[in-house]
């Protein structure tokens, strides 16, 4: 099928490249002809005014937002609704708040838009191992666009978790989670760093626990990249932002009366991290660039605080 993906950044762009890898259509727009130029030359149609990507879409058309939530996703959505007609879909994969998509639904409705909500995971690395996708919205609404969903997701890795709101609401929990878990590993490994008398090898350590042990998983091994000699783990700043997501999770388990201390910590501790410096920071900020592509803070400097990423008791590539 073909569809209309808005917003070329690092997550579009690739989930362009992913359907058309997987024999779909698209038509991208991006504000910026650069970001259009690098998915046309995938097999991307692209056009410079959501206008012309209308144009070229068939119905029942199917157009993907992915720009930043709030503001400018409704921005989009609203311009996208004067083009669309009843019958269409507008899905809106970015990281919005779940208690946006009711609104949303109800803005298009009357004009016989329909609405899904999809939560997507998978970072920069999705155009290679595919998306988790959790998807929110009717029935109809979700089998118009099916064939993409399971075009984008790895075999098992999609599902239509509920109605409107839904996708976003378990998408929410899942960074909620991560964030937990990202703190867990970065708290162990600070302890580590901490045992001087041991000179103890983190890179190695974080190989080693790739095998076999109860704690690997896919951000272990994002660890061991992050701490291998040369990945410059030394010069990143222990700065972490909270993009969101953790943050109303922590609201949620107060609204709802649910216990979320690991979580909630876990927040507080990229608060903390706003202010002052530490080498469980440092492992954070490395892992959420290992998956997601975010920014980090380089220190020109790069003063150590850890034995990884080239540092003295660094060892070899795994």
């Amino acid at each position: 099928m073909r569809v209309g993906m808005i917003g070329l950044g690092k997550m579009g762009a690739n989930m362009t490249r992913r359907l058309i890898e997987q024999g779909h259509g698209v038509v991208g727009f991006d504000l910026g002809a650069e970001a259009r130029e690098s998915v046309a030359k995938y097999g991307a149609a692209t056009a410079d005014t959501l206008e012309g990507l209308v144009g070229q879409l068939e119905a029942p058309r199917v157009a993907w937002v992915m720009v930043p939530a709030g503001g400018p996703t409704d921005e989009t959505i609203d311009a996208l609704a004067e083009l669309m007609s009843p019958g269409d879909l507008i899905i809106d994969g970015g990281n919005s708040n779940y208690k946006d998509a009711a609104a949303t639904a109800a803005r298009l409705d009357p004009k016989g838009i329909h609405f899904v909500d999809a939560g997507t995971s998978g970072g920069i690395w999705g155009l290679a191992n595919g998306y988790c996708l959790m998807v929110g919205g009717s029935k109809e609404a979700v089998g118009l666009a099916e064939p993409i969903f399971l075009a984008l997701a790895p075999e098992g890795g999609y599902a239509h978790v509920g109605p409107v709101g839904a996708g976003h609401f378990v998408k929410m929990v899942h960074n909620g989670i991560e964030y937990g878990l990202m703190e867990a590993y970065a708290e162990g490994f600070e302890i580590m760093n901490a045992a001087s008398e041991f000179d103890l090898d983190l890179h190695e350590i974080a190989s080693i626990w790739r095998y076999g042990s109860v704690v690997r998983s896919w951000l272990l091994e994002l660890a061991e990249r992050a701490l291998a000699p040369g990945s410059d783990f030394d010069k990143i700043e222990p700065y972490v932002v909270d993009s969101g997501e953790g943050r109303w999770t922590v609201l949620e388990s107060i609204d709802r009366g649910v216990p979320a201390y690991v979580i909630s910590a876990s927040l507080y501790r990229r608060f903390e991290s706003q202010e002052e410096a530490s080498f469980a920071d440092r492992m954070v900020a490395a892992l959420r660039n290992q998956f997601g592509g975010h920014a980090v803070r380089l220190d020109p400097e790069g003063d150590g605080g850890g034995n990884g990423g080239g540092g003295a008791a660094a060892g070899t590539s795994a």
